[in-house]
């Protein structure tokens, strides 16, 4: 089975690099943005000619939430035209696409029966972004959805890991250069460790590449995956020093005292039910993922 992966250098990107040499029976091909550029529909068209891969997992967008409300076009690009062009060599060279959306496709204060009582979204939902970034992963998502049928859309939250630029790494960097941190406490998601991301990822592969030849339209469609529980980025804050014993003056705020220039979802915890009845996923609780990661 041939899986090419785009976006090979971000955090899933590594984190799928990290994980490969455990599935033996599946060939990876990791693909730069310099080795791939989806939003160029004839490398995309090249790539797939010469690879042509049985899945596609694209770990490749744009994801500066704040940078993007003054560079629309260009996450429009990349969320976009990117998702688009992806799904129409998919369809060419009968690839099933795993792609990567997100939790700011929701406003965070949505009047839905589920974020109500505290248990997250579903995938029934209905998104509303605030801003561009989450506008642009939500067109991105229609874009596969009206072009291919063999998709898998995983909406994800507040991924870090050991790779790439995350909130873990910021501020373990920032306890080394301050003695006192304050970090918002007003917004609550789930933290999702990107090696649990990928190995999701690999598991849905595995279990369509056995099934798929009954059920030719397995399961498609949208699904959540984070890990499990729910805290504030304060609490989040607040492990990431405890689990590396770090002591530091941590100051709770409020969203109102450090504004951005786009929108944060108040509460995008999401509920992952569909994800661990349809393929048997256990997810793991964000404070033990995190735990994992000591350094």
């Amino acid at each position: 089975m041939v899986v090419l992966v785009t976006g090979a250098n971000g955090q899933l990107g590594q984190s799928l690099q990290f994980i490969a040499p455990n599935y033996p029976e599946l060939h990876f091909v990791f693909c730069s943005s310099a080795d791939l550029d989806i939003t160029n529909i004839e490398n995309c068209e090249s790539t797939f000619s010469k690879i042509k891969p049985n899945y596609c997992i694209n770990a490749a967008a744009y994801t500066a939430v704040d940078k993007a409300e003054s560079e629309p076009e260009k996450a429009y690009l990349i969320n976009v035209t990117g998702a688009k062009n992806l799904a129409q060599v998919c369809k060419e060279y009968s690839t099933v696409l795993l792609h990567i959306s997100t939790d700011f496709v929701f406003d965070g204060t949505s009047t839905a029966l589920s974020v109500k009582n505290g248990k997250g979204y579903t995938e029934d939902d209905i998104p509303n972004p605030t801003g561009v970034y989450g506008q642009t992963k939500l067109d991105g998502e229609k874009a596969i959805q009206a072009t291919l049928k063999s998709y898998y859309i995983i909406r994800t939250s507040w991924v870090y890991s050991q790779f790439g630029n995350n909130f873990m790494k910021t501020m373990l960097r920032l306890a080394s250069e301050k003695d006192s941190i304050s970090v918002v406490n007003d917004q609550i998601g789930t933290p999702t460790n990107a090696v649990d991301l990928a190995e999701c990822l690999v598991k849905i592969i595995c279990q369509t590449e056995l099934v798929e030849v009954q059920h030719p339209a397995f399961n498609f469609g949208i699904y959540n995956f984070s890990n499990e529980g729910q805290c504030s980025w304060y609490d989040f804050a607040k492990k990431i020093f405890e689990v590396n014993n770090i002591t530091i003056n941590l100051q709770p705020i409020p969203t109102s005292s450090f504004p951005t220039p786009a929108m944060r979802p108040k509460f995008s915890v999401l509920d992952k039910t569909k994800m661990k009845t349809t393929f048997g996923i256990q997810i793991k609780n964000w404070e033990d993922s995190l735990q994992q990661l000591k350094h």
